[in-house]
């Protein structure tokens, strides 16, 4: 099985394609869309995204696509615009029948790290271990993407196998065994 996980923002967009060949995640690709360095205009913001997330699908053609469900924020223009951003990378993925999963933010975190209330840092180490890569700290809205898409791996039965007991999980997960 193939997902897109998708971190969206109204300035920076962070996408990562992964999939599970036996008890390994490999990485297909991962990348922001840096659409504030295109254009001020918010509704040009919202067509690159929708074009690029497009391009994106046709390119990698994932099985499912994840987000991060809607969380709010004090300031209320930040939450409109990360809404129509969220919107129109939703968009782009529904018009080409991709079904969409959703996640809370320290459902996420909890998934990949351990801890629900983990730093983004955290988050970034954890990505590189899992998929054995090596993303700078720069990229955290591409790392927060893979994320996205690793929790629906590690929470969903029907992409990876279930496991009888703690003995048989250990043994198919050693890598996300903490010593």
């Amino acid at each position: 099985m193939r997902i897109i996980g998708i971190d969206p923002g109204s300035v920076i967009c962070g996408y990562g394609v992964i999939e599970k060949q036996q008890q390994n995640f490999v990485l297909i690709e991962c990348g922001s869309i840096k659409v504030k360095k295109l254009t001020n205009s918010m509704p040009e913001r919202l067509k690159e995204i929708f074009l690029t997330i497009g391009k994106i699908v046709e390119r990698t053609n994932p099985d499912a696509s994840v987000f991060e469900s809607v969380f709010f924020s004090k300031n209320v223009q930040s939450t409109v615009k990360l809404s129509q951003a969220r919107a129109a990378a939703i968009l782009a993925i529904v018009m080409q029948n991709i079904p969409v999963f959703e996640y809370s933010p320290r459902e996420i975190k909890k998934s990949v790290t351990g801890k629900g209330s983990a730093g983004k840092e955290q988050v970034l180490f954890m990505v590189n271990n899992l998929l054995k890569i090596s993303l700078p700290k720069e990229n955290l809205d591409t790392s927060d993407a893979l994320a996205v898409a690793l929790c629906h791996f590690l929470k969903n039965p029907i992409s990876s196998k279930s496991n009888k007991s703690w003995a048989d999980f250990i043994k198919k997960n050693p890598d996300r065994i903490v010593r």
